[in-house]
């Protein structure tokens, strides 16, 4: 064995163990209450899994994309939900690649303590998807000071968080030369501007995700709140979507291996008409299959994150990986709920819930249709379709 998969099965091992202190019956109670798994997230801040890709010389682990996949892959592995803190580790990227000295040396360190929550990401809005350019929040400059004014939408874990990473215009968009230009990325003080120049509404919906709108109403923030560069917010957002897709692969992966692990265990005790239903090959062919595809979609995340490592370019890569993780664990979720059949339903065994949780991931971070019309143009120089 090399010693990197000696430190891979040793950082699986551990996080397997931290994952015991937090067992079905816990994420049952979170789901049930729509409770923000505080104590999970503090254990995973304690023990520097979240500081994955902070590096030592801030307080962090210094670790790859790939290390930080295998901790997400087993927190879902172990059937938790790693989505109350995962955002941490993706949108660590802008700040670490684009941030000032300053920037990083004053926020890192007390990241990666847990001093301060980096959770909240503010891109989405109500009329700005997918299309990115279109966003109307913007943030002004006056004096020392930007103001920022608009609405963000499906900003999870808003409320929870002391920080946020916030895309604004900064250039209306009839004044510049490509729709991409004229953005750009602030860190803000979300804390501290609760109940005062931001409203955050909880949005309810059919899984425990946290997720809120935020009003801006004439928010002022200090100049040295902008990452990099006014206007180049847009190219510093996109470095972080490879890190995404593939860390929200390893978490569908995660998610795939417990589905099949239970489906599987279930077949063999499960018996009817005296024998279990696993011997039917109509219960263990589709469980196979489910397992071969996550098995797949395994060995994309891997190559995608290796390349990430590398500092080469994995677009490619990193949305494969995410389009196939996600389709493999929705499969080996439906296979999983047709397996139990009746307590499928039942919350006493948690197929439900991952049911609902590995769902999501089909319509984001990205839908699966932008991944396949990436592929067709970027990769297979099919002319663009939208």
């Amino acid at each position: 064995m090399s010693d990197l998969a000696y430190l891979h099965g040793d950082l699986r091992r551990g996080v397997r163990q931290l994952c015991t202190d937090f067992p079905n019956e816990y994420w049952r109670r979170m789901d049930k209450e729509e409770a923000y798994p505080t104590k999970f997230v503090t254990a995973m801040t304690q023990a520097g899994y979240l500081a994955a890709l902070i590096p030592e010389e801030y307080g962090g682990v210094g670790t790859g994309v790939t290390e930080a996949s295998i901790i997400l892959e087993e927190v879902h592995r172990s059937g938790g939900n790693a989505a109350a803190c995962h955002a941490q580790m993706y949108i660590m990227g802008t700040l670490l690649r684009h941030g000032s000295p300053e920037q990083k040396a004053f926020y890192l360190p007390r990241i990666a303590s847990g001093e301060l929550r980096l959770q909240a990401f503010g891109v989405t809005e109500p009329d700005a998807g997918t299309d990115t350019t279109s966003i109307r929040t913007t943030a002004t400059r006056e004096g020392d000071a930007y103001v920022v004014r608009g609405q963000k939408i499906w900003t999870s874990r808003a409320l929870y968080s002391d920080l946020m990473l916030l895309l604004a215009r900064t250039t209306p968009k009839d004044q510049v030369k490509k729709k991409t230009e004229g953005l750009s990325v602030f860190l803000i003080d979300l804390k501290s501007a609760v109940g005062k120049e931001v409203t955050i509404e909880p949005i309810e919906t059919m899984l425990n995700h946290q997720t809120t709108q935020v009003f801006f109403d004439d928010l002022r923030i200090p100049v040295d709140s902008l990452i990099g560069e006014e206007g180049q917010g847009f190219r510093y957002i996109l470095d972080g979507m490879n890190a995404e897709r593939i860390l929200i692969a390893a978490e569908c992966i995660g998610d795939g291996y417990w589905f099949t692990e239970r489906a599987s265990n279930y077949a063999n005790e499960r018996e009817v008409f005296g024998r279990p239903i696993g011997q039917n090959q109509g219960i263990q062919f589709p469980i196979a299959q489910a397992y071969i595809h996550i098995r797949a979609a395994d060995l994309m995340r891997n190559e995608a994150a290796n390349l990430f490592d590398a500092g080469e370019d994995c677009g490619a890569e990193a949305n494969m990986a995410k389009l196939l993780a996600a389709d493999a664990s929705w499969e080996a979720a439906n296979t999983t709920i047709q397996t139990y059949g009746g307590f499928g339903f039942a919350r006493e065994y948690d197929v439900e819930r991952k049911f609902r949780e590995t769902r999501l991931y089909q319509v984001a971070p990205v839908s699966t249709n932008m991944v396949l019309s990436y592929i067709a143009q970027h990769i297979l120089g099919l002319p663009r379709s939208f």
